[in-house]
């Protein structure tokens, strides 16, 4: 086979916005198979070609679409002359080792003017493959479709549909800021916000050197495989474990998780917003733990004044972890570690916390030196996929 064709559906409904949405699924495409041999990426009516060259194999640029969004499925396909005997000639000589259960041949002619119909150019041409192969009919329930288009000059056909990840272009909804734990939502989280257009900025919060680096390199793994999916990544790594330990020398410890959390919003709002990031993203489910009741949500989102996106927040924990398998993020996940979650945590914290409470509490701490300084000291780190040549990862 000599391309792969790319169908994309959500986008097929952005109207007069469509040639903006192609054009950044474009752009995805050719810089996830940048390092592969792919001789041109070009749109083509109601699809993208992908024109392969011969060092390229179907396998290797399938491992990079299944991971760009806003592809709805993709195939293998080749062109052939405008003639019977030529397709199915060229279609026998693509189909390899392939041995479906049954197959059918479907034909649309997009110029009218060739003289078969489309039912007599499917009989000849399944006819000459079932002839040739001896595999079984299904016009319902095939195992294999091929497909064929008649053009104006020259035939396209293609065949082993398979499923791309959906969503839409990586970028064409803004930035966002994730907070990412090395837990198991809140990579999905992030992953989901990306499916639905967002470039994510990554903000992990860790309590090294009270703790031991664990969580940090967790989550570089994490952010290596979420880069696989929008190419480009950034995570800001906040030490949070000093911050941590003046809260425990101030406010009452029922207290101590709301106030953490309050703060790591402050601390991602400034990340956000100097990185020019319109929302924060978390992996909070409502009811899970102890901050995540909708008293404690809401009084944990009233320090910020950008959307707090929660795309899991109705979600049970076993449909999240069913999405992380998928991801691949879950066998990172479960790995222990040592995370600022684990460190000075008090055995009953509030559920119900008050605003008065915790005002009351934190106008005993400097926040806005410990933000500023929390901001200022973070860690930046770059992730890029497929990696340049010769980089190394961080």
């Amino acid at each position: 086979m000599t391309s792969i064709v790319v169908h994309y559906q959500e986008i097929a409904l952005k109207g007069k916005n469509r040639p903006w949405f192609i054009a950044r699924l474009v752009n995805n495409i050719r810089h996830a198979t940048s390092d592969l041999d792919i001789r041109a990426v070009r749109p083509l009516v109601g699809r993208l070609e992908l024109a392969l060259g011969p060092a390229a194999t179907y396998e290797q640029v399938r491992e990079r679409l299944v991971r760009v969004f806003g592809i709805a499925n993709f195939s293998k396909a080749a062109r052939a002359p405008l003639d019977v005997e030529a397709i199915a000639a060229a279609v026998l000589g693509d189909l390899g080792d392939l041995q479906p259960r049954s197959f059918r041949v479907t034909v649309k002619r997009a110029d009218k003017r060739f003289p078969m119909k489309s039912p007599e150019v499917e009989r000849e041409v399944g006819g000459r493959i079932k002839l040739a192969k001896g595999w079984r009919v299904d016009l319902d329930e095939p195992e294999l479709t091929i497909s064929v288009e008649m053009l104006t000059s020259e035939a396209f056909y293609t065949f082993a549909k398979e499923r791309g990840p959906g969503g839409l272009p990586t970028g064409v909804s803004g930035k966002v800021a994730c907070l990412l734990s090395g837990g198991i939502d809140s990579p999905v989280a992030a992953w989901r916000m990306m499916k639905r257009g967002c470039s994510a900025i990554l903000v992990h919060f860790h309590s090294y050197p009270f703790l031991s680096r664990a969580s940090q390199e967790k989550v570089r793994e994490l952010a290596q495989l979420l880069t696989t999916y929008q190419q480009r990544s950034r995570l800001f790594m906040v030490a949070f474990g000093e911050i941590q330990r003046q809260v425990v020398l101030t406010a009452p410890a029922p207290l101590r998780i709301v106030i953490y959390r309050r703060l790591m919003m402050r601390i991602a709002e400034r990340i956000a917003k100097e990185n020019g990031a319109r929302a924060l993203v978390t992996g909070e489910v409502i009811g899970q733990v102890a901050s995540q009741t909708l008293e404690n949500m809401s009084l944990i989102a009233s320090v910020t004044d950008l959307p707090i996106l929660r795309p899991l927040v109705g979600m049970d924990k076993e449909e999240i972890v069913e999405q992380a398998g998928r991801l691949g993020s879950y066998e990172i996940s479960i790995v222990p570690d040592q995370d600022c979650c684990q460190l000075f945590t008090p055995k009953h914290p509030a559920t119900r916390a008050t605003r008065a409470a915790v005002e009351e509490a934190e106008s005993r701490l400097p926040i806005e030196e410990m933000v500023n300084r929390a901001v200022e000291q973070a860690e930046v780190e770059s992730f890029q996929f497929p990696a340049p040549p010769g980089s190394q990862l961080p």
